[in-house]
């Protein structure tokens, strides 16, 4: 039987239904790729489960102030600027409410106040859990607790005392509620637990809080979790800004220091205050263990005092800082541990108390729209001017339709050899 053929008047719809084809076989080609590339991401994300840091950045969410935005609109600024990783201070249920469903991983804390209740009675960690994590748990992703902040090298050694009893007590009510494989467990440090910090070789704890530090290095070398410290270059510099070139605190180009000991070169602060962390770990016999940064971050305005405190300075330093951490590379003395941080702070908080600085970290305004600006997206129009990797955004459009265009060419090229 002879195959049927086409009449003469359809010659129109004929090549019109093969343009058609032909456009429906380019565009599944990106869905497709969309597809797989979203199933590769979920499948890593099965593999290992809920990680504490997803990527190398994170933001810390702090509200000691009277005009920020409710909570659920700053999960909305959050995934606006594809900031996954968020740290608050306290565990305000308004936050836990607000991130539930949201896929931002969050981590809480435990405020100082509450570290001696929970050192002396067991059932003071259970109760905070089951009135903090239990019912949001794990539709609001908790992937971490801090306990405590900055407790050692302060002036209250009672607090220094119980921080260790705090942490084993709350980690006993994770395991007893099968929660302590899933949410990591950790507390911050600031720089004032080491006797010295330079040059990086040289630092070491202090002797008098190794009787606090030493039990919970051990815990926490047994658990896995990270060695977490607050570190400012801002802050050095500012303690020193005769002696401390200010481009080797901003990621500048400068020449550096030389580690007389180890003959490792330093062209920033941020990579030497690290390996300063990992070198005091290895005297104390911890070297296994991984340093993560629980705050950094540089102030944009400041007393007349607060030496490097300008806008200027905190664009520079904050858009470096997430240039370097988005390299994914590790320090000078740890080329494998890739350096992972929280900058300090989503917001300026107008009620801190303390210099100007305290209230001028922010990288956004109450309003959502950016005040540090640095290439994220808020959620207002900012009237800072545009960060220089803004335009590459556009040229990605560009090449999604120049992509489309070198798809649909053969097509074309088909649908007018039928035509002659």
């Amino acid at each position: 039987m002879a195959p049927p053929r086409w009449k003469s008047g359809d010659g129109r719809r004929r090549r019109l239904l093969l343009l058609l084809c032909c456009c429906l076989l380019a565009f599944p080609c990106h869905a497709q790729q969309i597809t797989n590339t979203n199933t590769n991401i979920s499948h890593r994300s099965d593999q290992g489960g809920i990680h504490s840091f997803v990527g190398t950045y994170g933001i810390n969410y702090g509200r000691i102030a009277d005009n920020l935005p409710p909570p659920e609109v700053v999960a909305r600024l959050l995934k606006l600027a594809k900031i996954r990783n968020v740290k608050i201070y306290d565990a305000e249920h308004k936050v836990l409410d607000a991130f539930r469903g949201t896929g931002l991983n969050l981590v809480v804390a435990i405020p100082n106040e509450f570290l001696k209740d929970m050192a002396a009675n067991p059932a003071k960690a259970m109760d905070w859990l089951n009135e903090n994590v239990q019912p949001y748990y794990p539709s609001t992703r908790i992937v971490g607790i801090t306990v405590g902040n900055e407790v050692l090298g302060g002036a209250d050694t009672g607090l220094a005392e119980a921080l260790v009893g705090a942490v084993l007590n709350v980690h006993d009510a994770l395991r007893m509620l099968r929660l302590d494989a899933k949410i990591e467990l950790s507390t911050p440090h600031s720089e004032a637990v080491f006797a010295n910090s330079y040059p990086p070789s040289a630092c070491v704890f202090k002797d008098d809080l190794m009787v606090y530090l030493r039990p919970l290095l051990d815990f926490f070398s047994k658990t896995g979790a990270p060695f977490y410290v607050n570190a400012y270059p801002f802050l050095a510099y500012m303690s020193d800004p005769s002696h401390i070139d200010i481009n080797y605190a901003l990621f500048k180009p400068n020449a550096g220091i030389v580690d007389p000991k180890t003959g490792l070169h330093y062209d920033n602060m941020f990579d030497a205050q690290l390996d300063a962390a990992y070198f005091a770990l290895e005297a104390a016999g911890y070297s296994g263990m991984e340093v993560r940064v629980a705050e950094t971050g540089w102030a944009s305005a400041g007393d007349a005092t607060e030496a490097g405190a300008n806008m200027e300075n905190a664009v520079t330093y904050d858009r470096n800082l997430r240039k370097r951490l988005f390299l994914r590379k590790g320090t000078p003395y740890r080329p494998d541990r890739v350096a992972k941080a929280y900058i300090f702070a989503l917001f300026n908080e107008d009620l801190k108390p303390g210099p100007t600085s305290e209230r001028h970290y922010g990288l956004f305004k109450p309003d959502g729209s950016v005040s540090i600006n640095i290439g994220l997206k808020g959620l207002l129009p900012s009237s800072a001017p545009p960060h220089p990797l803004l335009p590459f955004k556009r040229v990605g459009a560009w090449g999604w339709i120049v992509q489309y265009s070198a798809a649909l060419l053969p097509c074309t090229l088909f649908f007018l050899a039928l035509g002659t």
